[in-house]
C-alpha cells in the first residue's frame, strides 16, 4: 500500500528557493499547538554560494482599515514569533514527520527540514469580513511562513529571494458537552403590582457549524402588562484586545413572532424557537468575524475563541464569542425584557486516521 500525502509547494520569485508543507492547519488545543515543519528546497548555486536560509513564523494583524492610513500612520503590527536558520543547518535535535523523511529522500541533498512550535497564548486566526466592494486587506490576524536568505534572521528580505505561505492556527470543538445553559430574568414594574419571568433554556451549550440551536422560551406572566412579541437571535461578540473600548456585537440569526400574543395578566407562554447562524445569510455584511482566509470559498463563521483563561489573551489577537438573546416586547411604556445565554459554536475535530485512509491507494 502506498499513501499518497498531499503537500503544497511555492517558490521565490526567482526559483532559488522552494518550500513544501504538508498541511496548512494546525490545531491549538488550548494547553498547546500542533508544531509546524516543512522542507526548504535550495537550487545548487544558494548551495555553493553557502548562502544563509532563515524561515520564521510572522503573525501579522491588521487593526485598522487600510484606506485610512496616513504617512507615518500603519494600522498593521507585523510580529515575529519564532525565527531560525535552516541553511547551513544548525545543530539541533529535530524528530522528522513521515512526510518529511519522504520528501528528504525524494528531493536529495538540497533539502533541509525544519520545525517550529507556535506559543500557545498566540490568538487563533481570525479576520473581519469587508464589503464585496472593498479590495483592501482585512481586519483580523493572519499567519505566515516567511523563507528568505540574508547575513542574519533581522536582514530585510528582498522579493524575488522570499517566499511568503500563508496558514492557519484553529481550534476545533471539545469532545464533551458542558453543563446546559439555562437562565431565568424578572422584571417589576414601579407602579404596578407583581413581576413578569422568563426563563430561557437551550438543548446543549455546543453546537457545531450549521447545526439548528433550539432555544426553549417559558414566559410567565404574574404582572398588569400585556407581552405584545417574542423575539430570539444569535449574536456574535468580536473582542479587539489592543483597545479597551473594541469590543461590538453582530446580529447573525434571529425569528421574531406574535403567535401567542398579546400574552395577557395572569397568562403564560411556552415555545420553541430554532435558529441557525450561517455565513450565507451574512455573506454582504461587514464587521463579521470568519475563519481566517476570507479568499476561501468555503470559509464560515468564525469560531469561539477558546482561552485557558483570561490572562492568557494575547494583546494581538480577537477573541470571538457567541449568545442567544430573548427579547420580551412589552410596548411604549412597558419597555422590554431581556435574556441572554452563551454557548459555544464550532467545527467538530476532524478524524486523522480516516484523512489518511482517503488518501491511501493500493500499489
Amino acid at each position: 500500500m502506498v499513501v499518497n500525502f498531499k503537500v503544497f509547494k511555492k517558490c521565490a520569485p526567482n526559483n532559488m528557493i522552494t518550500l513544501y508543507m504538508n498541511r496548512r492547519e494546525f490545531v491549538d488545543s488550548v494547553t498547546q499547538v500542533e508544531p509546524i515543519d516543512g522542507i526548504v528546497v535550495l537550487d545548487d548555486e544558494y548551495v555553493r554560494q553557502n548562502r544563509k536560509i532563515f524561515v520564521q513564523l510572522v503573525c501579522n494583524f491588521r487593526y485598522g482599515r487600510e484606506d485610512d492610513e496616513m504617512i507615518g500612520l500603519r494600522f498593521q503590527k507585523e510580529l515575529t514569533l519564532v525565527s531560525q536558520q535552516v541553511c547551513p543547518p544548525q545543530k539541533q535535535d529535530i524528530q522528522l514527520t513521515k512526510m518529511q523523511e519522504r520528501l528528504l529522500k525524494k528531493l536529495g541533498s538540497n533539502a533541509y527540514p525544519f520545525v517550529m512550535q507556535m506559543p500557545p497564548s498566540s490568538p487563533a486566526s481570525v479576520v473581519l469580513q469587508q464589503k464585496a466592494s472593498d479590495e483592501s486587506q482585512p481586519c483580523g490576524v493572519q499567519y505566515f511562513v516567511k523563507i528568505f536568505t540574508g547575513d542574519s534572521d533581522c536582514d530585510r528580505s528582498h522579493r524575488r529571494s522570499t517566499i511568503n505561505l500563508g496558514i492557519r492556527k484553529v481550534q476545533y470543538a471539545p469532545t464533551k458537552q458542558g453543563i446546559q445553559p439555562c437562565t431565568v430574568v424578572r422584571k417589576d414594574f414601579l407602579l404596578s403590582p407583581g413581576e413578569l419571568e422568563l426563563e430561557v433554556t437551550l438543548d446543549k451549550q455546543l453546537y457545531h457549524h450549521g447545526e439548528k440551536i433550539s432555544v426553549n422560551i417559558c414566559v410567565r406572566n404574574n404582572s398588569n402588562k400585556v407581552v405584545k412579541k417574542v423575539k430570539a437571535m444569535v449574536q456574535q461578540g468580536v473582542d479587539v484586545v489592543l483597545f479597551q473600548n473594541g469590543q461590538f456585537r453582530n446580529t447573525i440569526a434571529f425569528m421574531e413572532t406574535s403567535e401567542g400574543c398579546p400574552l395577557n395578566p395572569g397568562s403564560s407562554l411556552q415555545k420553541v424557537m430554532y435558529l441557525v447562524p450561517t455565513l450565507v445569510a451574512n455573506c454582504d455584511r461587514a464587521g463579521i468575524a470568519v475563519e481566517g482566509d476570507v479568499k476561501r470559498k468555503d470559509t464560515a463563521l468564525a469560531s469561539t475563541t477558546l482561552i485557558a483563561s483570561q490572562d492568557a489573551r494575547d494583546a494581538f489577537g480577537i477573541i470571538v464569542s457567541y449568545a442567544v438573546k430573548v427579547k420580551l416586547f412589552l410596548g411604549a411604556l412597558g419597555g422590554e425584557l431581556c435574556a441572554e445565554l452563551p454557548f459555544i459554536l464550532m467545527h467538530p475535530k476532524p478524524n486523522r486516521k480516516a484523512l489518511e485512509a482517503e488518501g491511501s491507494v493500493e500499489a
